[in-house]
């Protein structure tokens, strides 16, 4: 693996889909590899962000779509400022747990927002980054609303959402990852975690050189 630069991955996909799961799994084959990695996510990836997050997934009452939409970028702003492009430029490889894609799915499609302004949005508070490979865990969400059960904790916000908000969401993200193959890695996240984690790991070895 070189060395000489940063990679930022960031990993996409429903409520339940096992994310945070593969990010261990990522970090810890990086580190092995003698890579320096910072994990993250989206919102909470900061000090600003954690507030952030409090509200948009854990906030009692009801938060309008659009002012939902801009706290996420808000977040964005902040995170990508302070915490993604300096371990970038570390030459760090980042593993973050929801990014830009995450608002056009759930406030886009999911909120049925206009999902070209909520990405534009994004862009614009994010100073156009983008990461440099997108991991997709895709999974029907009746079967991801089946784990989340069975992890006996209380849902937030966005995982209380009806099953059609979660298909909208679903169809959205594929829709994304169509549009820029070259950036997404989509998988099927119903198999077992570590065949999951094998294909992630050679699309990023491809692009650690």
């Amino acid at each position: 693996m070189s060395a000489d630069r940063g990679l930022w991955i960031t990993l996409e996909g429903g409520d339940g889909t096992g994310k945070t799961t593969q990010a261990v799994l990522l970090a810890e084959w990086l580190r092995d590899g003698g890579r320096e990695v910072l994990r993250t996510r989206e919102p909470g990836g900061s000090e600003v962000g954690v507030l952030i997050r409090d509200i948009v997934l854990h906030h009692r009452g009801d938060v309008a779509p659009r002012a939902e939409a801009l706290l996420y970028a808000a977040d964005r702003a902040h995170h990508v400022a302070t915490v993604v492009r300096p371990a970038l430029e570390r030459g760090d490889v980042v593993i973050q747990d929801r990014y830009l894609d995450s608002s056009v799915a759930y406030q886009g499609a999911g909120r049925i927002l206009d999902p070209v302004e909520v990405r534009e949005l994004s862009l614009w508070a994010a100073e156009g980054a983008l990461p440099d490979l997108t991991v997709l865990l895709d999974l029907d969400p009746a079967e991801a609303r089946c784990r989340l059960d069975s992890a006996d904790k209380p849902f937030d916000r966005l995982e209380a959402e009806r099953e059609e908000f979660h298909a909208r969401v679903r169809d959205a993200f594929l829709g994304l990852a169509a549009a820029e193959p070259e950036r997404f890695l989509v998988v099927d996240a119903a198999q077992d975690p570590e065949s999951i984690a094998s294909a992630v790991r050679e699309r990023v070895a491809a692009l650690l050189g």
